[in-house]
């Protein structure tokens, strides 16, 4: 059967749960919004009509929004016809919640987990086939209004229609850009993207020691390989080192044995310091920059050397003019050549490796880091750009192993993973299919 949405119920007002209503209302949805208490979701609304740019730009569509709790007001979900969980990252919360709601929802609603990395197989373990059916994530990424990435993963027995009726909300009215993950760690996006921020901090070190600076390190791992400007060290600032080690646990205890990132689960044990005295980043005032005021009202940016302790005023960054692409700097011989051969080489490699285990094809792959983590190219396209075949010479000179999609584009003859001026993708046949609408 098709289903439509019109009406939605967000379950949790934190910072994803507000953004989904936001911008539920913002296209003129009717929302319920519970919360724990409806003081709490009252809270929700304020944070979206706050700030420079606020999640709901037109304060009249919060006239849209109905606002309750999880306590008195969850059997209103029944007049909703998608369910959307956005609740803390813990997973007996979301079950215990779900175990709630599952006898509360009519027949033909679509339910949702917004969920970062918490597997959907754990979430709907043993649960009614209804909602089994039912059900999916939608992983969102913040901030909502801003993010174009959602992230579809289905379970072992969500049906199509399920599928199709998010696909055709969140693409077609919210606007958003679907992509179709596998239900594993950290589906597509924060597998790939987290990957690059661990291994980034281990050997980003070791190309310290040998003579590049935080800035350096920033300036090539931003413009020059089609990364945002905040390059590594700025982005984990970004984040959170607190974070960035958490979502380390959470790998080491779920990557599967034998995968690439299984060794850089553990963060430096300089970063574990800086975490340990809560240097964290921008939230607590520093991380690897910092901005000072000065007594006369100017402001001094710093960088943090985390092998010595102390801080120092930021200086600005010249590269080599090869080194200002992609191709020039990943094969040149030299220090900085290295460091992005190594760090973007290797992850380049380990995204070729994922095929079909988080996604069944280069286009979901692509797309996810291009929408998610605003890299100019995906990984495959940065492929393309260097030249698999190049790629593979120098892995198979250095006795490296060829990735299995990247064995695949070898054996298939054809000359990169996008044919017939993009509008085709190579398949895991070998073959050329075509490129889905965005």
């Amino acid at each position: 059967m098709e289903r439509r949405i019109e009406t939605v119920a967000v379950l949790g007002g934190g910072t994803m749960g507000g953004g989904i209503a936001a911008a539920c209302a913002g296209i003129g949805c009717r929302v319920l919004l519970l919360d724990v208490t409806r003081e709490l979701a009252e809270k929700a609304i304020e944070r979206m009509l706050a700030g420079r740019s606020p999640a709901l730009e037109d304060p009249a569509k919060a006239d849209l929004i109905t606002l309750g709790s999880f306590e008195n007001d969850l059997p209103a979900i029944a007049g909703s016809d998608w369910i959307c969980e956005a609740v803390v990252e813990d997973l007996k919360t979301k079950r215990d919640l779900f175990e709630r709601l599952e006898p509360l929802r009519r027949d033909g609603s679509v339910v949702s987990t917004n969920t970062s990395g918490i597997p959907l197989s754990d979430i709907a373990r043993d649960m009614p086939q209804r909602l089994r059916r039912d059900i999916a994530v939608t992983h969102f990424f913040n901030p909502v209004k801003v993010m174009r990435l959602m992230e579809l993963v289905p379970g072992d027995d969500t049906s199509e229609d399920t599928l199709a009726a998010l696909v055709a909300f969140c693409g077609g009215r919210l606007s958003k850009g679907v992509v179709h993950a596998k239900d594993t760690v950290n589906f597509i996006g924060n597998r790939i993207g987290c990957f690059w921020m661990l291994a980034g901090l281990h050997k980003a070190r070791r190309a310290r020691q040998a003579g590049l600076s935080v800035e350096t390190v920033d300036a090539l791992m931003s413009g020059p390989v089609g990364l945002p400007a905040t390059g590594l060290y700025g982005l984990i600032d970004l984040i959170g080192l607190d974070v960035l080690n958490l979502v380390g646990r959470n790998l080491d205890l779920n990557l599967p044995e034998g995968d690439l990132g299984r060794a850089y689960t553990s963060i430096p044990e300089d970063e574990r310091a800086m975490v340990e005295r809560g240097q964290l980043g921008r939230k607590s005032g520093g991380g690897f920059y910092r901005v000072r005021k000065l007594d006369d009202g100017d402001k001094l940016k710093e960088v943090f050397e985390p092998a010595t302790g102390e801080w120092r005023v930021a200086q600005e960054t010249a590269l080599a003019p090869a080194h200002g692409e992609l191709a020039g700097l990943l094969f040149a011989d030299d220090a900085e050549g290295r460091l992005a051969w190594e760090l973007i080489g290797e992850t380049l490699c380990y995204a070729a490796s994922l095929v079909p285990e988080i996604a069944d094809d280069v286009v979901n792959i692509d797309r996810a880091m291009r929408w998610g983590f605003n890299w100019a190219r995906g990984p495959f396209e940065m492929l393309d750009a260097l030249g698999p075949k190049r790629v593979a010479a120098r892995l198979d000179a250095e006795g490296r192993p060829i990735p299995a999609m990247l064995k695949v584009l070898l054996d298939s003859g054809a000359e990169g993973f996008y044919g017939a001026g993009g509008t085709t993708y190579l398949g895991l046949d070998g073959a050329p299919h075509p490129v889905p609408a965005e």
